[in-house]
């Protein structure tokens, strides 16, 4: 199979296959450049989260998905970085696990995005939660900030991710082993 179909808030896309080792693989979602995707995926998941003051997402592949959420809805989005830039005074720091990345990463805030996080609802979001540890260093970010994280939300949950109680996706993204 070269590519998975599916369809995402009324758009229908076919995901390129590629493999992740001998035994998987995975359809590729990225929502890089398909605006009409990040905007129906953006308000549809909008109509299913709770109120919130402030969406937060990693860099970058969330980025799109984060900055729409907030232009049509609280209007306040931060992002983490995976640096600490030179405008990012005292920041506070995280380390994750991806199944897209090869390597360690993490995941950073400047002092500035933490005060200004601190206290405020956040809901958190992504492109497609699939391990969950992207998620799970966001969550401990909040925390070290002093946010109260209300929601988790991503357009895609892949695998067993969509047997989670905890998060809300639009479609659930199957995983495919050889």
């Amino acid at each position: 199979m070269d590519s998975y179909h599916i369809n995402i808030a009324g758009c229908e896309r076919d995901l390129p296959m590629f493999p992740v080792n001998e035994k998987l693989d995975i359809a590729a979602f990225i929502m890089f450049g398909d605006v009409e995707v990040t905007e129906k995926a953006a308000a549809a998941l909008l109509k299913k989260c709770p109120e919130h003051e402030v969406v937060v997402s990693a860099e970058a592949k969330g980025i799109m998905l984060c900055y729409e959420m907030a232009r049509q809805g609280c209007r306040q989005y931060v992002i983490a970085r995976k640096s600490v830039k030179v405008y990012m005074r005292n920041s506070v720091g995280v380390e994750l696990k991806s199944i897209t990345t090869a390597r360690e990463q993490k995941l950073y805030l400047g002092e500035d995005d933490a005060n200004f996080l601190r206290g405020k609802k956040v809901l958190i979001v992504d492109d497609v939660i699939s391990t969950g540890e992207s998620l799970t260093a966001l969550e401990k970010l909040m925390d070290a900030c002093g946010a109260n994280v209300v929601g988790k939300a991503c357009v895609l949950a892949e695998g067993d991710a969509k047997d989670r109680d905890d998060i809300i996706f639009l479609e659930p993204l199957p995983l495919f082993f050889k």
